[in-house]
């Protein structure tokens, strides 16, 4: 007698395990322009590319409290020295010596009469010059335009580098490292709030009831929660499923190991330090009682070790200017104590 067959029930087919990452931080800066490449022509030739990007400089005043701050700082502290003429504004040198402590260089247009004698110079914005390969110098237009300009029509005042004598480079460029860290710890920081206060979870499911319409529903709608206020609540119902069908499983605790001050300090020294600027006049809280000390001495030494260099070298624009238009400084102050 054949035995009776038993008749198995055939398990469903399982659908393949799916897995998707949503809320992935954006950079705010993509280019790398801490990268030193040199001086090279441009594609046609015509000018030589600066060794570090002066848009991303720009940008980058942007990225840090301090780092914004100090450049305009030091500009206003050269301006207090500087005696303006005929021949140079304040509004000129101003511009100016913002563009030499951003960029490591400043240009001026040499406006000459009919004599050929140079009356004034005015500035010429240097995110926009270039240094031409045959000489002279070009202005970037934004229609793709250059405008051109002989040698002895531009007053060129650079920073020296060692590398290269055709542009000036600022001399913070070893503080940009601590500058985008200060500035990613920050970013970081402002995520994790804007994420609820956490940084980031598992969105599990395990429930066979869950049919791939739900599923990408589910993922519809956790990839649209981007932006200030993401992650919000968002209600599930499955007919029959289980207790656990859906987990939320954090990727970690990040309360304890925030080392945000200890970055935020640390970094912020650096580009203190880069821009070789004193604690005390850079805005910072001292942390002990006694504070940095007698801050008229601390501003009379740095204007001497710092900012009076910086005036002599655009003294050198005054050797093109006709001689009852030059502009002047303020005589050093006499700090000797006499009996």
């Amino acid at each position: 007698m054949a035995k009776p067959k038993t008749l198995q029930q055939e398990k469903p087919a399982q659908r393949p395990m799916r897995a998707f990452t949503f809320g992935a931080p954006e950079s705010v800066l993509t280019d790398n322009i801490a990268q030193y490449l040199g001086v090279f022509p441009s594609d046609d030739g015509r000018i030589y590319t600066p060794p570090v990007s002066r848009r991303g400089l720009a940008r980058l005043l942007k990225a840090n409290a301090h780092h914004g701050a100090i450049p305009g700082f030091k500009r206003n502290l050269l301006l207090r020295e500087f005696i303006p003429s005929a021949g140079l504004s304040v509004a000129d040198m101003s511009r100016a010596a913002l563009d030499f402590m951003v960029f490591g260089e400043a240009y001026f247009y040499r406006v000459p009469n009919m004599l050929g004698q140079i009356l004034e110079l005015r500035h010429l914005p240097a995110i926009n010059m270039r240094v031409k390969v045959d000489g002279g110098f070009a202005q970037l237009e934004q229609n793709g335009q250059q405008t051109e300009f002989d040698a002895d029509e531009i007053e060129h005042v650079l920073n020296y580098d060692v590398e290269q004598n055709i542009y000036g480079v600022p001399e913070y460029l070893g503080g940009l490292q601590a500058l985008l860290l200060n500035e990613a710890a920050t970013l970081f920081r402002r995520r994790y709030y804007s994420n609820g206060a956490h940084a980031g979870y598992i969105f599990y499911t395990n429930d066979p009831n869950l049919t791939e319409e739900d599923e990408e529903e589910l993922r519809a709608q956790i990839t649209a929660s981007k932006g200030v206020g993401n992650f919000r609540s968002m209600f599930v119902n499955i007919p029959g499923g289980s207790e656990k069908a859906i987990q939320i499983i954090p990727v970690g605790d990040f309360q304890a190991k925030d080392e945000l001050e200890k970055v935020k300090n640390i970094t912020r020294n650096d580009v203190i330090a880069a821009w070789r600027m004193n604690p005390a006049l850079a805005g910072i809280i001292p942390e002990n009682s006694g504070g940095f000390g007698d801050i008229e001495k601390i501003d009379r030494v740095y204007t001497s070790n710092e900012i009076r260099p910086i005036c002599q070298l655009f003294d050198q624009a005054n050797s093109s200017l006709r001689e009852d238009r030059r502009f002047a400084w303020k005589s050093v102050p006499d700090t000797s104590v006499t009996a």
